[in-house]
């Protein structure tokens, strides 16, 4: 399957095969070891952590293993300001929520990646969603 990189500039691109030799390498070899917070939970904090979070409105997402809340705001300005503090956080914790958003809504799913499925880590950035949609 052959990957396309489009830069801005108008009506051009780039094979990824030429961009390549740009990009850091990522197999298995060169990978940065998973950070503590990555793993997988256990099933005692599976359990209490997801009653916690369904709690505050999260649900499990059908057919894979992740979460997903939906957010409405009064405006498009709250619903992109809100999208900039959850970013400026998942640059801090190189965790990034897979995310769609029209004009006040704003749909989240959160999962792990790198251990295939939910870990602490996405915990720790639901709570923090929870805490600034508290402060709007």
């Amino acid at each position: 399957m052959s990957r396309l990189i489009f830069s801005l500039r108008a009506g051009s691109w780039w094979p990824l095969s030429r961009a390549s030799a740009l990009l850091p390498r990522r197999d298995s070899a060169a990978a940065a070891p998973m950070s503590s917070g990555s793993h997988w939970l256990s099933s005692s904090e599976r359990e209490q952590l997801l009653s916690e979070l369904q709690a505050a409105g999260w649900v499990q997402v059908e057919d894979r293993d992740a979460i997903f809340k939906e957010l409405h705001f009064k405006t498009f300005n709250q619903a992109f300001g809100f999208m900039s503090r959850v970013a400026l956080q998942a640059e801090k914790m190189d965790h990034h929520p897979e995310w769609f958003n029209v004009y006040n809504k704003v749909q989240i799913t959160l999962t792990t990646h790198d251990c295939g499925g939910l870990s602490k880590r996405d915990v720790k950035m639901a709570k923090f969603i929870d805490k600034i949609t508290l402060s709007h």
